[in-house]
């Protein structure tokens, strides 16, 4: 009788033993305790900001042809929140990080002067840093400034009418300060001195440079899609 006491014991154990297994997970990792939740992120629940998203940035420090090199760094941020199909994508105030990739002062006769510049990062407010290839798509904040190209190449909008018409206008005042003078004769000598002098003064001046002011509005379009990291976006709208 005592033997059959002690089989239902085992028995019973053994039947306990396996139920606890059940509830906890085997071994391979297959099951998942209650304590620790699948974490895995289905295809459908990814944050990508799409290629082609435009972006609006105010610079946060001046850029000029005449001081600014290649490599130099570039600083902007964002002055609009980016969301898409509800999602925050990119909020007001992330930060901005670029830089400039070729710079081309103004010429003497001909020749504008241009800079390129690409942005290479997104800094987060709570310190999530994406990397991303960025170019200028727009300068909705320029004055005197234009978009060149689909590369992104801002260039000034040039001067070369204005070097004509000083040439011009210092051949005019020669000739008449030569016809007060000698009269006809006079007048033809001091144009021709004028012309040269003019010409002088163009040779001597560079065309203007491209200058943008701290706050200047640039649009930037993202040219690749960038994936985010769910939780640390989910984490800004706490």
């Amino acid at each position: 009788m005592w033997r059959l006491n002690v089989m239902i014991l085992l028995v019973s154990a053994g039947l306990l033993a396996q139920s606890n297994s059940t509830a906890l997970g085997d071994s391979d990792g297959k099951n998942v305790s209650p304590n620790h939740p699948d974490t895995a992120v289905s295809d459908s629940e990814k944050v990508i900001i799409p290629a082609g998203t435009k972006v609006p940035l105010a610079l946060k420090q001046g850029i000029s042809t005449k001081s600014a090199r290649p490599g130099d760094p570039v600083y902007a941020q964002t002055n609009f929140p980016i969301a898409i199909n509800g999602k925050m994508l990119i909020p007001a105030g992330t930060y901005v990080q670029g830089a400039i990739s070729r710079v081309q002062r103004g010429g003497r006769l001909k020749g504008r002067a241009e800079i390129l510049m690409h942005f290479t990062s997104l800094v987060y407010p709570n310190g999530y840093t994406v990397l991303l290839p960025g170019s200028v798509d727009n300068l909705p904040g320029a004055d005197h400034e234009k978009m060149k190209d689909q590369e992104g190449t801002i260039q000034e909008e040039g001067q070369t009418g204005k070097k004509v018409e000083t040439i011009a206008s210092s051949a005019g005042t020669g000739a008449v300060v030569g016809g007060l003078s000698r009269g006809g004769k006079g007048a033809a000598v001091g144009a021709g001195v004028g012309g040269v002098a003019g010409m002088a003064i163009a040779l001597l001046t560079r065309g203007n440079d491209v200058r943008l002011e701290p706050g200047t509005g640039i649009d930037m379009i993202i040219q690749r899609e960038v994936p985010l990291d769910r939780a640390r976006i989910r984490a800004l709208d706490r």
